[in-house]
């Protein structure tokens, strides 16, 4: 939704990524097609295509058609990687949005890759004898309820993906050791440990207190993400000392992109990159080997 903060919206998100040189992931839930990103944030990279990888909110199997074409334009525009969200199959109730009357999925927003992409449109036109962008606020609830269907799907299920997808998949959602060890044991490339930002659950576990238990279990094995409540430098250093390898950042990105557009946003992913600490001179040297094992008797 970041089009709700800047007219430029995602597209804007993706200049300044591509510009500061940092990967970019791009939401289902976007208001602007994975086609149209992928070309603004090639247009500012200075090395060549930038990296980018699909964040995919996973349709139920009766819409594996939508899946497989889905994949396929993500592939044809220079997505890489995967990134399945497993933490939100339905949309939670969200009162504050509810009280302000902040609604921008029924006007149409988030909407760009389903009211783009060619299955999702036959389907409409077949169901409702329209196109979506005839009525946004129909389309708009039949794009929710197509990639929000209130089932889960399971562990075998991912099967399908990795037949169907090249690249590397990580699944995003992940809070407790055992779920890691299932989707390794499913054959995933990465863990993203996330609570969706505190905003699908309100009672969820934070995902920093989630972080180690995690990294220590599967760690050796498959890459450690870590998403949720980053906001400075420090923030960082944290989740890295607790046995993340990178992090994922989204609200002060688009704060920065609220406030100065394009370059706000830009200016953000600078002054995170730009942060030093005294006692870790590289990002290598912010490992779990500088990490506090115990509290201060006095605390």
């Amino acid at each position: 939704m970041a089009d709700q903060r800047c007219s430029d919206g995602e597209c804007g998100v993706a200049r300044a990524v591509g510009a500061v040189g940092v990967p970019y992931v791009l939401s289902t839930f976007a208001s602007a097609s994975p086609e149209e990103v992928a070309v603004a944030q090639d247009s500012a990279s200075a090395d060549g295509p930038g990296i980018r990888w699909l964040q995919l909110y996973w349709p139920q199997s009766v819409d594996h058609d939508l899946t497989r074409s889905i994949l396929r334009r993500a592939k044809a525009a220079g997505y890489t990687a995967l990134v399945l969200t497993v933490d939100i199959f339905s949309m939670s109730r969200r009162p504050q949005d509810l009280d302000n009357g902040w609604l921008p999925l029924y006007e149409g927003h988030s909407t760009a890759l389903g009211f783009t992409d060619p299955v999702f449109r036959r389907k409409f036109r077949e169901k409702h004898a329209c196109w979506p962008e005839d009525d946004l606020h129909k389309g708009a609830l039949e794009w929710e309820a197509t990639i929000f269907p209130n089932v889960a799907h399971s562990w075998p299920e991912l099967g399908f993906l990795r037949r169907e997808w090249t690249g590397k998949i990580l699944v995003k959602g992940i809070q407790t050791a055992a779920d890691a060890e299932q989707a390794v044991h499913a054959g995933v490339g990465g863990i993203i440990v996330s609570n969706h930002g505190g905003r699908q659950y309100d009672g969820a576990r934070g995902s920093l207190d989630a972080l180690l238990e995690v990294a220590q279990a599967v760690g050796r094995r498959v890459d450690v993400l870590f998403d949720s409540g980053i906001r400075t430098g420090a923030d960082i250093t944290k989740a890295l000392c607790l046995g993340a390898k990178a992090v994922l950042v989204g609200r002060p990105v688009v704060y920065g992109l609220g406030a100065r557009g394009e370059e706000g946003a830009a200016h953000v992913l600078r002054c995170l990159l730009a942060v030093r600490f005294s006692s870790c001179r590289s990002v290598a040297a912010a490992n779990p080997g500088r990490r506090r094992t115990s509290r201060s008797t006095w605390l």
